[in-house]
């Protein structure tokens, strides 16, 4: 998808977020760049500062979808999980990427949500300036206003650049966050099995 095609994906599945402005981003990216000293002026860095207004305009922006849910016809009343959803966001505080894996379970009520949906959550809530405790507690808050499940649960491990990449310099640390509502904050055995279904026990 083009850059322009990239910002109005955004600006209508997202309309309460200021449309981006990539042109004054190129100029703020010259900027920075210049500011560090480095020579943009060159064949190769020339159009650096687009390709980096470009990424992160990608990276702030998901994929529009409708959450797609069905009828719970079968009474099906066990935990549901997906497991290993793959994410990539920006940390709010250094605007440097922070990459990991989501688990996200629900025990069914009256609907059950379609299976690409709870990737597609994760997408959504990933794609903007995050620290993972916001984005692990949204993402069950999210599907639990929407689906009204009897208990819901998320379990995030991320890698994030911020530390791996400067400051500590620790790479191949993850961060392990979950949040609970429901019968899966409430009921120990149920409790259990989701972190023994997701591998936090692993």
């Amino acid at each position: 998808m083009s850059v322009n095609g990239m910002v109005e994906e955004r600006h209508r599945f997202m309309p309460e977020t200021p449309l981006p402005d990539v042109e004054a981003a190129e100029r703020a990216a010259a900027a920075l760049l210049r500011a560090l000293g480095v020579d943009i002026e060159t064949e190769s860095t020339a159009k650096t500062p687009i390709r980096m207004a470009k990424a992160y305009v990608e990276l702030l922006t998901p994929r529009s979808f409708d959450l797609t849910t069905f009828p719970n016809d079968e009474g099906y009343e066990e935990l549901l999980l997906q497991r290993d959803i793959p994410f990539i966001s920006v940390c709010e505080h250094h605007a440097l990427p922070f990459t990991g894996r989501a688990t996200v379970g629900y025990l069914p009520g009256e609907r059950i949500v379609g299976l690409s949906k709870l990737a597609r959550v994760v997408e959504l809530l990933a794609c903007r300036p995050q620290v993972q405790e916001r984005l692990t507690k949204q993402i069950v808050g999210w599907l639990d206003e929407r689906l009204a499940p009897r208990g819901v649960g998320v379990v995030i491990r991320a890698e994030h650049t911020c530390m791996t990449l400067r400051g500590v310099q620790t790479p191949g640390t993850t961060t392990v966050t979950s949040s609970l509502r429901g019968l899966l904050l409430e009921d120990d055995r149920t409790r259990g099995e989701f972190f023994t279904l997701g591998g936090a026990s692993q």
